[in-house]
């Protein structure tokens, strides 16, 4: 027992400093490479501004593909100066960004673009989403214990039957409060999104969807509190492990539906077959039926007496015959 929540321990300590020691190295390697393209970016559009009214056409395309590569990078040059400072790889982002690879989220609005930043992309997604999934699977052991002790409580109740139901349903109303329904009402206030949207966000991050449509922390006009985004990646990775072993209560409750009905289909096939049976022979002339199916059930005992004794009769009669020639032969001889 205790050698057990050891290794649970060590394990969730190693992951976590596996994303810290990540995180540090994608800011170190992401952050001067992403200053220079935020001042070119702000020099890209003091140009556009000063000389905007006297842009050729062929000009005016050119800036448009660098605004838009501006932005493919993260880079959103818009507002004042100060918000050139403020940077997409500092820690907490560095964090989230890590939490996001590991978990195969990828959204796409934030990505390495130096080499050696995309070189350690490969390796620390390499070793990383192994670990994130022993991870899971251990988080998933320690949600399926509550499981567990509820499914010996409604045992112990008398009801042995709804297991497996009551289960998945207590499972689904607190994952779903936990993870969408309350996360959702804290994006709405921090994010200014919609619950429908929040809702939305929260599911298709966790599922690992990840259309990267919606993404925290993005928006210029809004200011976030420190390490808000390192909160949200956390969320992200427990609420990962609920939504994994829920798609799998889900797939066993499948599995087992489709399996009783499978059988319902086959029982209902044979006696299906039966009937076509004893309808096809009903309908098919006397002299195509075979003599041992004109036969009620369990007749043949009747019948082979009923050839019994008509053999019986055939050689009482044959013996009497003899009996009555040997009798007239035997006055003829006399007279």
């Amino acid at each position: 027992m205790c050698s057990g929540k050891l290794q649970t321990a060590l394990l969730v300590a190693s992951y976590f400093v596996y994303l810290l020691v990540g995180a540090a190295v994608f800011q170190a390697l992401e952050r001067t490479a992403e200053k220079q393209e935020k001042m070119a970016a702000a020099q890209m559009k003091e140009a556009f501004l000063q000389n905007f009214t006297q842009l050729t056409v062929a000009e005016m395309e050119q800036f448009m593909k660098n605004l838009i590569e501006a932005i493919q990078n993260g880079v959103y040059p818009v507002g004042n100066e100060s918000q050139f400072e403020e940077s997409n790889w500092d820690f907490s982002n560095s964090f989230f960004f890590a939490g996001t690879v590991v978990s195969t989220i990828g959204y796409g609005t934030l990505h390495p673009k130096t080499a050696g930043g995309q070189i350690f992309c490969v390796f620390f997604a390499l070793f990383g989403i192994p670990l994130n999934i022993v991870f899971l699977h251990r988080v998933g052991k320690m949600l399926s214990l509550l499981c567990t002790k509820l499914g010996k409580f409604l045992y112990e109740k008398g009801m042995r039957k709804k297991i497996k139901f009551l289960t998945l349903l207590f499972f689904l109303a607190t994952g779903i409060l936990v993870f969408l329904c309350l996360p959702s009402v804290f994006f709405q206030i921090t994010e200014g999104w919609s619950y429908s949207e929040g809702i939305y966000f929260a599911f298709i991050t966790l599922s690992t969807i990840g259309f990267g449509d919606y993404v925290v922390g993005k928006q210029s006009d809004r200011k976030y509190f420190s390490y808000y985004r390192v909160l949200v990646a956390i969320w992200i990775l427990f609420g990962l492990a609920w939504i994994a072993l829920l798609f799998n209560l889900l797939t066993t409750v499948l599995e087992d539906t489709e399996k009783i009905i499978v059988k319902d289909l086959q029982q209902i096939g044979k006696v299906s077959k039966d009937n076509v049976g004893s309808q096809q022979r009903r309908c098919w002339p006397v002299q195509f039926i075979p003599e041992e199916e004109l036969l009620p059930p369990h007749a043949g005992g009747d019948a082979q007496k009923m050839e019994s004794l008509t053999a019986d009769s055939e050689h009482t009669k044959n013996e009497k015959e003899v009996f009555y020639n040997n009798k007239t032969i035997a006055i003829t001889c006399e007279n």
